[in-house]
């Protein structure tokens, strides 16, 4: 179960059902998006694919000699642009490709919008959603609920894109939700409705164990996407913002033009995708091994050219080393920026004390350390108010707590009223009263071990103790553990052996701390294969305070 390769898959059958010959691709808005997770521009012009255009575009010019291959979810403003566009076709021919399922209706409009007969054929391929790692897909979605309950449209929206993206997957699932949350049973509901509607679609030959769709609400753990991270894909991701695999580096002190956005893609930066799960101390040294690498080879190519072989020689490697050049330059632009944000916002420091406000249960100890961080200057606005939000969690029913004083800390901190509303918005949203589950069950005090790499200044090499939620969760579900009290089938049916081909989906929102965890249970689990999936994929500031803001304004 790969979802990169599926979408990959998709993209490559439809330019080679067009045929050979110059080719245009047209696409929407969300379709620019799940192309471009999977493959560069230039891998796409070598398959003769040499214009990229948006339907929604007014000033395309009329090209007759090119082929178009249009990549477009089933919207009907998507389907009202195609028959203007074949009403006065600008392309030789088209080949129509719907992300998802497309009305037989919608399909009647064209075919009578094409009276040139211009279209070749109509066809379904489900690539319905952004495929980031090979286990972790998002739908883009950001704040997919009001208060409690769906907003209709991103209901429907997240319901097409967890079909198409079990019809990609060729898998039938029987499925469970968690019981706390009206949302999951009604996202349950809606897919199964599909699965039902659309049974032919999911015919697929039956395994001896049926595929299982797991669908969580993000409000269980609202713990995972607070807290710091040391990971170099979910750190970039929590420090900088990922956006569709681009970083946008434009605040960077001194940043040159060309590295004012970077593309972070494991599918075509061999350094990203060997150390993308690594910690920041182990990316600073494999940082060093790339630059004292680039720098043997760099000598050997400033030779004096005095000969024809040289000169070959030097043409023959140019290439290469241009890419090894930009790589080595961006990532060392990352991580520099990396270690300069740790550093001016003493993130070591509350990383350590959100570490242990997640994980341990020493109340007087937290307090403490939360008051001290407070007073210290270095520590942002920001950081401040996500320790308080983590205390308010987990203390929340606590005889002691002492959250007014923290919030009256806060305030004279100078932190701004919209981060003081939050520290509530996150108890109403994630607290003990929503929770289905112990987020916080007493555990042993955890022995930390502080490693320090030698030879290599400014990149400590940190600890993590919190395993999100989920890890527990799967390693339930995979021993046949998981209490079906709390996540029930939805229908009669129930799975008798253990899981195999697992797929799971948080409304809400997943992590990368998450997808990590699918990333190293896959590796150690024989036999099972695990997908996750989520309306979006967090960060604090960009998507959680935002998913937040937008709960608390409907709640209140």
């Amino acid at each position: 179960m790969n979802v990169v390769f599926a979408v990959k898959q998709y993209i490559s059958k439809m330019i080679e059902d067009s045929g050979p010959g110059m080719k245009v691709l047209l696409m929407d808005k969300e379709t620019t998006g799940i192309v471009s997770m999977v493959y560069t521009q230039s891998e796409i012009l070598q398959k003769e694919v040499y214009l990229f255009e948006r339907i929604d575009s007014q000033n395309r010019e009329i090209m007759k000699h090119l082929k178009a291959i249009c990549f477009l979810r089933p919207t009907k403003e998507n389907v009202d642009y195609l028959i203007q566009e074949l009403r006065r076709p600008k392309y030789s021919i088209y080949f129509i490709y719907f992300s998802n399922v497309i009305s037989k209706s919608d399909v009647k409009s064209l075919a009578e919008a094409d009276e040139q007969e211009v279209v070749a054929e109509v066809q379904e391929f489900y690539g319905d959603y952004i495929a980031v790692n090979p286990h972790l897909f998002s739908l883009n979605i950001l704040g997919c609920c009001q208060g409690r309950n769906w907003d209709p449209a991103q209901l429907s929206r997240t319901t097409q894109g967890l079909t198409a993206l079990l019809l990609s997957l060729k898998k039938c699932p029987m499925i469970r939700y968690q019981l706390s949350s009206e949302a999951a049973k009604r996202l349950a509901e809606c897919v199964k409705q599909v699965i039902t509607k659309e049974y032919e679609l999911f015919e697929f030959r039956r395994t001896e164990v049926p595929p299982l769709l797991l669908i969580l609400d993000r409000c269980d753990d609202a713990i995972t996407p607070l807290l710091n991270q040391w990971t170099y894909q979910a750190m970039v991701h929590e420090l900088l913002g990922i956006n569709n695999n681009r970083i946008d580096l434009s605040r960077v002190p001194g940043i040159s033009k060309d590295l004012r956005e970077v593309v972070l893609s494991a599918e075509n930066d061999e350094f990203y995708a060997n150390n993308m799960y690594l910690n920041f101390a182990e990316i600073g040294s494999n940082i060093k091994n790339l630059m004292e690498d680039f720098q043997k080879k760099k000598p050997k190519e400033q030779q004096k050219l005095e000969s024809i072989a040289d000169m070959k020689a030097f043409v023959e490697n140019y290439p290469q080393f241009k890419k090894m050049s930009g790589t080595v330059s961006k990532h060392v632009t990352v991580v520099g920026e990396l270690s300069r944000l740790v550093s001016e916002r003493n993130l070591l420091e509350v990383s350590e004390v959100e570490q242990e406000l997640a994980c341990q249960n020493d109340h007087s100890s937290a307090l403490q350390n939360v008051k001290r961080l407070l007073q210290n200057p270095k520590v942002t606005e920001f950081d401040a108010a996500r320790l308080v939000m983590l205390y308010a969690l987990h203390y929340e029913r606590h005889s002691s707590n002492s959250l007014p004083g923290l919030m009256m800390d806060l305030r004279n901190k100078g932190v701004s009223e919209k981060y003081r509303k939050l520290v509530s918005a996150l108890v109403e949203y994630g607290g003990k009263r929503v929770r289905g589950s112990d987020l916080f069950s007493p555990k042993d005090a955890v022995a930390i071990t502080k490693q320090f790499l030698k030879g290599l200044k400014g990149v400590e090499n940190v600890y993590t103790q919190h395993q999100p939620f989920l890890h527990e969760t799967l390693d339930h579900l995979i021993k046949g553990k998981l209490k079906e009290n709390l996540y029930p089938y939805l229908g009669p049916s129930t799975l008798r052996d253990r899981p195999q081909d697992i797929i799971v989906f948080v409304i809400g929102g997943a992590t990368y701390e998450e997808a990590l965890t699918v990333y190293n249970l896959n590796r150690t689990t024989p036999g099972v294969r695990i997908v996750l999936g989520g309306t979006t994929v967090h960060n604090t500031k960009r998507l959680f305070f935002l998913s937040l803001y937008k709960h608390v304004c409907e709640v209140s």
